[in-house]
């Protein structure tokens, strides 16, 4: 009897050992990256950089057209305090105006019916939320925010009975040869409802013309005729696409000439050019500062992906069938996998538009459970606006932080680059948050953000329904 009290407190004390070994192993095995806090600083500090024009080449079949990041061309000096807190205000707004626009069609079921490399960098700079791109219109350069949650491509037109500031020439069909309108009793016009959520009208000093609106929910708008055009895209022409010429136009665009929309309707810059291009395009998002790449076309070779493509197939849904839905399976914060009953109803959108992730609020709070037991030790700083999870790292040179990656069926996965997991709210580290944030409900749909895309290709293959994923650093040598 003795023996066995003796024996007892020291079998207690191995187990005890046991599992604090257990622990450190596994805490061994969190997953992290070195988030580089001022070298971020030093890029938003650099200086004014020459402002020569997009160059293009042709590469393994593709035309290559370089991109660069307009806003540190301006001769004024940036307030990255301001602007960076700007663009989440604004994107909040964008996500309402899509949850909105989301219910509005699920509501009154509302249905529809070679390659080139196009540069692209952070539309930031323009005092945009997304990513901009330069196509040619006729024999003219515009500038355009890329954006896969929007169908119709649109420019500034004169006349103009009001535009916003633009950074460049408004583009003038009078002087193109090549322009046409289009009639209000085409089928075009008729079946603008599935595009823009408002039907084609007439009027205007020509009755005849197919006129459109297009509103963006936050206050935001385009509004003008339908016209047809050439399109170029670095040496490769496309004849008569179809394009909305603004005269009305006011919103979030400053300083670019409009925007392409890249969604999956007829009207759709994929669609119209799927003779040419295969209905595949794909893109790189690269950081503040950087130069990345639209690629028109399903050549792979031209690609400088670090890890293996892997592909999830889209999640048809009629009713949302312009959007690009996937099915998020899982998340990892660190290596450690969340444990939720779903990572999503009906799936989650995949969006070039969109600046942070949207998760659903059970998802979102496990993950930032996981993440703030991992990150742990430092200051907290008040949120901002959407972003609720803050740190203050001021007189840190560089910190470790756990790794995300998402999921999706068919063993795809995105891992979240180290510069798309905090958000710099201020630009001395005084508050820098984790960039993703929950939707205000459970019935909302999730959705990726480009914050959370870059440095990564991401194909888009409308043709085969199917998205790919790979690990990419963005640049344009």
């Amino acid at each position: 009897m003795v023996k066995a009290t003796t024996i007892l407190p020291f079998f207690l004390f191995l187990v005890s050992l046991y599992l604090i070994i257990i622990e450190n192993i596994v805490h061994s095995f969190e997953e992290k990256k070195v988030f580089n806090v001022q070298m971020w600083q030093r890029k938003q500090q650099l200086g004014t950089r020459s402002c020569i024009l997009p160059v293009s080449r042709q590469e393994k079949g593709a035309v290559i057209l370089e991109m660069k990041d307009r806003g540190h061309c301006s001769k004024n000096k940036i307030d990255w305090n301001r602007r960076l807190r700007k663009q989440i205000i604004l994107d909040d707004l964008r996500v309402l105006s899509m949850q909105n626009r989301i219910r509005k069609v699920v509501s009154s079921h509302i249905l529809e019916a070679s390659e080139t490399q196009v540069p692209l960098t952070s539309g930031i700079n323009l005092q945009t939320l997304n990513y901009i791109v330069n196509i040619g219109l006729s024999s003219k350069n515009m500038t355009v925010i890329v954006d896969t949650g929007s169908d119709l491509t649109w420019v500034q037109c004169e006349p103009c009975m009001s535009c916003y500031n633009q950074q460049g020439p408004i583009f003038k069909p009078s002087t193109s040869s090549s322009y046409q309108s289009i009639l209000c009793n085409s089928t075009t016009c008729q079946s603008l409802q599935s595009v823009t959520g408002n039907t084609g009208t007439c009027g205007g000093s020509n009755s005849s013309t197919c006129n459109y609106v297009v509103n963006y929910g936050d206050g935001s708008y385009t509004n003008g005729e339908l016209g047809l055009e050439h399109l170029t895209f670095g040496g490769i022409s496309v004849s008569s696409f179809v394009f909305g010429c603004g005269r009305n136009n006011k919103g979030l665009f400053g300083g670019v000439s409009g925007l392409m929309g890249l969604g999956r309707s007829y009207l759709s810059m994929i669609s119209q050019t799927s003779a040419t291009f295969g209905g595949v395009f794909s893109y790189c998002l690269p950081e503040g500062g950087a130069s990345g790449s639209l690629v028109m076309g399903n050549e792979s070779s031209v690609f400088k992906n670090v890890t293996p493509i892997a592909y999830t197939n889209m999640v048809p849904n009629p009713q949302l069938s312009n959007f690009y839905i996937l099915n998020l399976t899982g998340i990892d914060v660190g290596g450690v996998a969340l444990q939720t009953l779903s990572f999503g109803n009906g799936g989650i959108l995949i969006d070039s538009g969109t600046v942070i992730s949207r998760l659903a609020p059970s998802v979102y709070k496990a993950l930032k459970a996981e993440f703030l037991k991992q990150f742990s030790g430092f200051p907290s700083a008040p949120g901002f606006s959407l972003l609720d999870t803050c740190f203050n790292l001021t007189g840190h040179e560089e910190v470790s932080i756990p790794t995300i990656t998402m999921y999706f069926e068919g063993n795809a996965k995105l891992n979240v680059d180290v510069t798309g997991i905090l958000y710099m709210v201020k630009e001395d580290a005084s508050q820098v948050c984790l960039a993703l944030a929950s939707l205000s409900d459970e019935s909302e749909i999730g959705i990726v953000g480009n914050f959370q895309q870059r440095n990564q290709r991401v194909i888009y293959d409308t043709k085969q329904s199917k998205v790919g994923f790979a690990g990419e650093p963005c640049n344009f040598i």
